[in-house]
């Protein structure tokens, strides 16, 4: 009997016994129960949340303000019925939705010190950052076919930009995206996270998200930068042969005048370009483990600082919409 009881403990547990699934169970349970996050944000500067509260609302008015005002000029304004204007203005729209998405929940950060955000809320808040800065990557590119149509083929210009393409291509930047994200949140959330909660971000975004992640994340980190090449670089390198075939049109053009008018409407566009697509690529063609603080910084300018000059820049460059808001105020 003593010589069959040590053999009974000297069998090492199979994980198909009852007692090995029972501690399967409680170590899967310790690994993928996690109910929420924590958003570090800006909580290294205890001392300037008031400021940096007070700051962040002024930009996100600032927003809502100057591009609910490009809105509604290219909506009502009879010299901005244009498709320029219209993408223009379904641009600000996208941008108001983009910045909502994290701003509004950065700023109840600041105000609450409560910096726990839950696995949904999570998720769903990343479903549409995704979609949103989809979007408004196809967007931009829209917008410079756009431009490329009516300086390089103008006389085709009624014709291939009429109001039912241009809804065709606003709808399809929408939509494009969906897919994609939907698969990518799938996987992300599909992972179990285990160790730290802390999320050293501003909102909940995929790199920060696989850092916390346990097991093997390489294979999402590969439709990561899928999409990434997917969803920002390609527009980007679309966005740049159309503006070479831009600039080897305008340089043609036999008056001074025309050519600085044709460059005038295509200077707003590509600064709002190179802002968004700069920061988005450095962004996210960084690898997790080199994430740092300066990912905040970087995701700033893509979700705060292009939306809040948006408006500005297309204002100030834009002769125009200067003239459509001069005779909106007199009325």
């Amino acid at each position: 009997m003593e010589t069959q009881d040590r053999n009974e403990l000297a069998k090492p547990h199979s994980p198909f016994s009852s007692s090995g699934k029972t501690e399967n169970k409680m170590v899967e349970r310790n690994i993928t129960l996690v109910e929420e996050f924590i958003l570090l944000g800006f909580s290294d500067m205890p001392n300037l949340q008031g400021f940096l509260f007070g700051f962040f609302l002024v930009i996100y008015v600032s927003i809502l303000l100057g591009n609910g005002l490009i809105i509604a000029l290219a909506k009502v304004a009879p010299a901005l019925q244009t498709p320029m204007y219209f993408f223009l203005g379904n641009f600000s729209f996208l941008e108001i939705c983009y910045t909502s998405v994290t701003l509004p929940r950065m700023l109840s950060d600041l105000w609450t010190q409560k910096r726990n955000i839950t696995l949904l809320a999570c998720a769903t808040q990343l479903f549409f950052f995704l979609i949103l800065a989809g979007s408004e990557c196809l967007l931009l590119a829209v917008m410079a076919y756009d431009r490329y149509v009516a300086i390089c083929r103008p006389l085709y210009y009624p014709l291939i930009m009429n109001h039912r393409i241009c809804i065709g291509l606003v709808i399809g930047s929408w939509l494009a995206a969906i897919p994609a994200v939907i698969w990518q949140i799938y996987q992300i959330f599909s992972l179990p996270f285990c160790g730290s909660k802390i999320l050293n971000h501003i909102f909940c975004d995929t790199l920060p998200l696989l850092m916390v992640a346990c097991g093997n994340t390489s294979v999402i980190e590969f439709t990561v930068y899928g999409g990434v090449a997917l969803y920002i670089m390609l527009p980007f390198i679309l966005i740049i042969r159309f503006y070479v075939k831009i600039i080897a049109t305008i340089v043609k053009l036999p008056s001074a005048i025309g050519r600085f008018k044709a460059f005038s409407t295509c200077t707003a566009h590509l600064t709002v370009v190179f802002l968004f697509y700069g920061s988005a690529i450095i962004g996210y063609s960084r690898p997790k483990s080199n994430a740092t603080g300066i990912d905040k910084v970087l995701s700033l300018f893509y979700t705060i600082v292009t939306p809040m000059f948006n408006p500005i820049i297309y204002s100030l460059r834009n002769k125009d919409v200067i003239a459509a808001f001069r005779k909106l105020v007199s009325k």
